[in-house]
């Protein structure tokens, strides 16, 4: 991918260096990590972010976690994302978006697409700079602080997941939250289908909007089998939606080649303790509705669930509301234990104050059945206690595999 001008960017990061190279370096970068100026490896340029200076820039990308509030988007003139700065070479795109699922929906829609020759970029961790503009379709994990800052670039499909108040130290409010999910639409074009769940305040569009409202919609609007789908609750929805584009697209739908499909680690991942005792590693529910799907996912059983972390200042009451209804006891962790334990008191739910997570393993290994379901999906980030998801959901394994 070239582009004439190089652009000025914002923040030191993943996208904006592997613009940068694919540019051939020698690009300016500006970063908040930047004390002084430096050059890296690639002959490029990386300054302190108060040291820009918007008249001597004629175009600026900007790293997507880069906030609206922050000085150097307020001061930009000639901002971009990273999609508008690729948006004219850009194959047949399909962005995914959402609050939680996106990402196996991206990975799910890219298996059942890889014999169309499809590539999958974004959010999911390739940025576009190294995607293949020679593919024929982009299957982009669209995170909403990308699509806040998109203003050219446009879907051919977009496909929405169910939304709920995320990321607010970053979109203030969840109805700006909302609007950045929504904002594909004032671009698209006639004829071509926008996805999105029932409930939001849509802009006015061009786009052919299907609203949908759970899996047995989804089914059969498209006309799908859900019966022969191995998956279930949210992974059930994420297969309908991507078995859905394969339905629009090429009239095929391909039960075998979705149940072939495996999920992330650290996605609803199940282990046998040495009792034969069913633990579910689900870290990578860093937001309130990760942790609601697998909340409902397991509602069969007695649920002991661990929660806790950095919740962002997310609104945490919709699962709680939600346990109410529920069986099951709440193990509390990490920085926000004092919120969920308000919160327990609040709607009356049985919960037990761990701090850590070996403690509260340890506890429910004392208390729990054969039968029931140990579920760790904390609804929040883990660098308060964790190097990353993946850091605490290894842990939690690691701890349950230690115990005798």
């Amino acid at each position: 991918m070239k582009s004439i001008l190089k652009p000025t960017l914002f923040g030191y990061g993943l996208t904006s260096k592997a613009i940068a190279k694919s540019l051939g370096g020698g690009c300016t970068f500006f970063d908040d990590n930047a004390k002084e100026t430096y050059i890296d490896e690639n002959n490029n340029q990386i300054l302190p972010s108060h040291l820009f200076d918007p008249e001597k820039s004629q175009l600026e990308v900007t790293t997507p976690s880069v906030p609206p509030a922050h000085p150097l988007i307020k001061a930009a003139k000639n901002l971009m994302s990273e999609y508008d700065f690729y948006a004219k070479e850009m194959p047949f795109s399909i962005w995914i978006s959402g609050t939680n699922g996106k990402t196996t929906t991206t990975q799910m829609l890219t298996h059942l697409l890889e014999d169309k020759g499809a590539v999958s970029g974004g959010n999911i961790g390739t940025p576009l700079a190294e995607l293949d503009t020679k593919a024929p379709i982009w299957v982009l994990e669209s995170s909403s602080f990308t699509l806040h800052h998109t203003n050219i670039a446009s879907p051919n499909i977009y496909l929405l997941l169910p939304i709920t108040p995320d990321h607010l130290d970053w979109h203030v409010t969840p109805k700006q939250y909302e609007a950045d999910k929504l904002k594909p639409l004032l671009t698209m074009k006639e004829g071509e289908l926008a996805l999105l769940p029932k409930g939001l305040n849509l802009p006015k569009t061009n786009a052919f909007v299907v609203e949908y409202d759970s899996a047995e919609f989804l089914a059969e609007y498209f006309s799908i089998d859900r019966s022969k789908i191995r998956f279930k609750a949210a992974f059930l929805e994420d297969a309908l939606i991507a078995l859905a584009v394969t339905k629009v697209l090429f009239d095929e739908i391909n039960y075998d080649a979705i149940n072939a499909f495996t999920l992330d680690n650290h996605r609803q991942e199940e282990t046998k303790d040495i009792l034969g005792r069913t633990w579910v590693n689900d870290s990578k529910a860093t937001n309130l509705d990760a942790a609601i799907q697998a909340v409902k996912t397991y509602d069969d059983k007695f649920i002991h669930l661990i929660l806790g972390g950095n919740d962002k200042g997310a609104d945490l009451s919709p699962l709680f509301k939600l346990m109410q209804e529920k069986e099951l006891h709440l193990y509390t962790i990490g920085a926000n234990s004092e919120k969920l334990a308000t919160l327990s008191q609040k709607y009356n739910i049985a919960f037990t104050a761990c701090e850590t997570l070996e403690n509260a393993i340890k506890t429910i290994w004392k208390t729990r059945s054969q039968e029931d379901i140990a579920l760790l999906s904390p609804a929040a980030a883990s660098f308060d206690q964790f190097n990353s998801y993946k850091h605490r959901g290894e842990e939690f394994f690691r701890i349950i595999k230690s115990m005798k």
